[in-house]
Order: structure tokens, then C-alpha cells, then sequence
């Protein structure tokens, strides 16, 4: 990828989503909805929602019930799962169900896979962290026979069974509804995408340990398409950023100095997140104390993985990102997460979808040129106007005017 005015950059949302327990639940997942039905209307081309188990912030289980509600509140806009851990299900549901929100949703239906992300959700359900990428890719192996082969399957593994098993729906989409893994510090997902010719969404961006591998990710997944005679394109690629803007950097950071803490002493308890201010010391593993917004600001900007700032400061980073990775299809912004209140994260959405987008999809510059047009040639069109206004009057004066 070139310049970022050369392409045209699709923008969507990436949300776990996270909000700390000390709300109302039931408002919080009716104000995801609302976030998706607000994302629609400014444009966003595609939305990922998370599954979660444990932990309390993240409180979307299953997903594509979830998934299923946003669908008949939306239009326009894609919706994925972000992602579907594969261990905690058996395959055959997984594909069933994507076939079948892929038919409610007349195509608009994303499936995204990956193995896990809390070793709590494993622990919980009986599952040793070691063997989640395993499982990951045995079920794999069997949801995708199930959604591109009508021959049945029947495979036997040490914690599911399939007997000449086959859906009696095939996919609405043709030939099939977007796949998608994620990725993160290693190469399992994009090894993956290349290999089964499926997008991905690089979350290294928001990690400063992963951030470093971001770069590699692509180079990954083109090894692996080639390698089992895939095509791929950089457009199917999804980067996430964190990213709040307001009219200034000032009430940015005003505006996420209560929830952006709750958000990072959260993720680096439980999500193990690499931050600066995080100490494992003799405390389980958990931060010793909630961090300042101020801290947390030097150490995203430190890594470059966050942008709290203005319109401008997030074209900036974009453009950084696309320096770093050679290039990429979609901006993810990472919502969903109580950074700000709902008001000032609904204006942080309309800004991007003002100011921000226009700039990747070069969707403003024929106003521009128009404009710069208008601007060039006003002496001499005012003069004409002019010009004909006093003919008009002296004519009317002589009384040779028809009216």
C-alpha cells in the first residue's frame, strides 16, 4: 500500500466489549446494540464483538446470540464475531450456527475464530491453556469440511465426535461468509489465515510487546497462501488501534481520565497486557494499584499503540501504522470498552467517521478540487455577475427591459 490518499481504507470496530462492574449489565449490553446501530449509521463498514466467560468486564458469552439481536437493529454494516473461541464448542454447532446467521443476515455475516484469550474462561471449563491451540485447529480442520464440503464427516478426537456428520444448510454467502483469526504475538493466526486463504485482525497494535511482530504478520500469511496455492490480498487485512478523539487533546484525555484506568488495571490484571506501570511483585500477578490516566498516556505514546487525542492525531498514527506494516485494509477502532462517557465516545465515533475516514478514502477530494476551482476563477465569475447586474438596471432605466 502507497500514499493513504492512493486507497481507499474500509474502517470498522473491534469490541471485546469491556465494562466495569460497577453499572448496570443489562444497560451495557443494550448500549453495545446502540453502538452498532450508530456505527451503521456513520459508515462503518464492519464490527467484530467478542466472546468472554470470566473475568466480569467482559461480559458477552455467546456472541452470535448477541450477533443476532445487532443484525435486525442494523443495515448496512458487517458483523463478526470477534472471534468464536474454538475450544469451549463443539465444532459442528460453530459451523451451524455461522451458516445460519449467515442466511438471517442475507450475507453481512463475518466468522471469526481464534483459541481463547483468558485463561480463566479455560481453567474454568476444564481445559489446560496448553492444549487451546490444538483444540483450535482440530476444530478448525472440522468446521471448515462442514462449510465448504457437502461430503459427511465423521472424525473422532479426544474431546469431540463427529459421525458422518453434515449441515442440512449451506452457506448464503458465495462461496462462503468472510473467515477470520486473529493475531497477536506469534504466528499461529496468520499462518492459518494463509493457509485457508481467511482474513486477519492483528491485535499487536494495542500491546506493546506484540507491536513488535506486527510488521511480520502479512509476510506470514502470504508464506502460508503460497504455500497451499492461495490467494490473499493486504485488503482483507484488519489492524486494531486504540484510538479517542475529541475537538482537543485536552478533552480527550479529560474525557477518558475515569474510565481509562478502570480499562488498563483490568486488562493487565486479568488480560495480562504489557504495561509500564503494571508490577507482579507479590500481588497474584495484578497491578499493585489502578494507574493514572497521565501514565497510561506516556506509556501508550511511548509504544505508539494508543492515540487519545485530536481528529489529526489519529490520522497520524494510521499513517504510522501503515509505514510500519507495508500497508493494510481496515482500520479496527477499539470500542466498547467505557473509556469515556457514552456521549463523548458516540462524538469520538462521528469524528472519525467525519474527519478521520475521508482522509484514507479520498472521499472528500472532489469537494476540494471543486472548491479550489470555485476559489480560483471567483474574481473573474464576480466580475461577470456584476457586469450583468448593471446591464440589467440600465436597461430597466431605458425602459428597453421586458419587464
Amino acid at each position: 500500500m502507497g500514499n493513504a490518499s492512493d486507497n481507499h481504507m474500509e474502517f470498522g470496530i473491534f469490541a471485546p466489549p469491556m465494562h466495569y462492574p460497577a453499572q448496570n449489565p443489562t444497560r451495557a449490553i443494550q448500549r453495545d446494540i446502540e453502538m452498532l446501530e450508530y456505527a451503521d449509521s456513520l459508515g462503518f463498514a464492519e464490527a467484530w464483538m467478542g466472546e468472554h466467560h470470566s473475568g466480569g468486564y467482559e461480559i458477552i458469552g455467546p456472541s452470535d446470540i448477541f450477533l443476532a439481536a445487532a443484525l435486525e437493529r442494523t443495515q448496512r454494516i458487517r458483523l463478526g464475531t470477534g472471534v468464536v473461541s474454538l475450544p469451549y464448542h463443539h465444532p459442528f454447532h460453530v459451523a451451524e450456527r455461522a451458516v445460519f446467521l449467515d442466511h438471517l443476515s442475507m450475507g453481512r455475516f463475518m466468522l471469526g475464530v481464534g483459541p481463547g484469550s483468558l485463561p480463566t474462561d479455560a481453567a474454568m471449563l476444564g481445559i489446560e491453556w496448553k492444549d487451546t491451540r490444538k483444540r483450535m485447529v482440530e476444530s478448525w480442520e472440522a468446521i471448515y469440511h462442514l462449510l465448504t464440503s457437502e461430503e459427511p464427516l465423521t472424525r473422532k478426537t479426544e474431546w469431540f465426535t463427529l459421525n458422518e456428520a453434515v449441515l442440512q444448510l449451506r452457506p448464503y454467502s458465495r462461496p462462503l461468509m468472510e473467515l477470520a483469526f486473529t493475531a497477536m504475538e506469534s504466528p499461529f493466526g496468520p499462518s492459518l489465515a494463509g493457509k485457508y486463504g481467511g482474513s486477519l485482525i492483528s491485535l499487536s497494535g494495542t500491546n506493546a510487546k506484540g507491536y513488535g511482530s506486527l510488521a511480520r504478520h502479512w509476510s506470514v500469511v502470504e508464506e502460508q497462501a503460497e504455500e497451499h496455492g492461495n490467494t490473499v490480498d493486504r485488503s482483507d487485512w484488519g489492524v486494531v488501534a486504540y484510538i479517542h478523539v475529541a475537538e482537543s487533546r485536552e478533552q480527550a484525555q479529560a474525557e477518558v481520565a475515569n474510565g481509562l484506568p478502570k480499562f488498563a488495571y483490568y486488562t493487565g490484571m486479568v488480560g495480562e497486557r504489557d504495561f509500564e506501570w503494571a508490577d507482579a511483585g507479590d500481588n497474584g500477578g495484578a497491578p499493585v494499584a489502578e494507574p493514572t490516566v497521565d501514565e497510561l498516556i506516556a506509556a501508550f505514546g511511548g509504544a505508539k499503540i494508543a492515540c487519545i487525542g485530536t481528529p489529526g492525531d489519529a490520522v497520524e498514527m494510521i499513517e504510522h501504522l501503515i509505514e510500519v506494516t507495508g500497508g493494510f485494509g481496515k482500520v479496527l477502532i477499539f470500542l466498547g470498552h467505557d473509556w469515556a462517557p457514552q456521549d463523548a465516545l458516540n462524538r469520538c465515533m462521528e469524528l472519525i467517521s467525519r474527519e478521520v475516514m475521508p482522509v484514507f478514502q479520498g472521499s472528500t477530494q472532489a469537494q476540494q478540487r471543486a472548491t479550489e476551482r470555485a476559489l480560483k476563477t471567483r474574481s473573474v465569475r464576480l466580475a461577470e455577475q456584476r457586469k450583468s447586474i448593471t446591464e440589467a438596471q440600465s436597461a430597466y432605466g431605458s425602459g428597453t427591459s421586458t419587464k
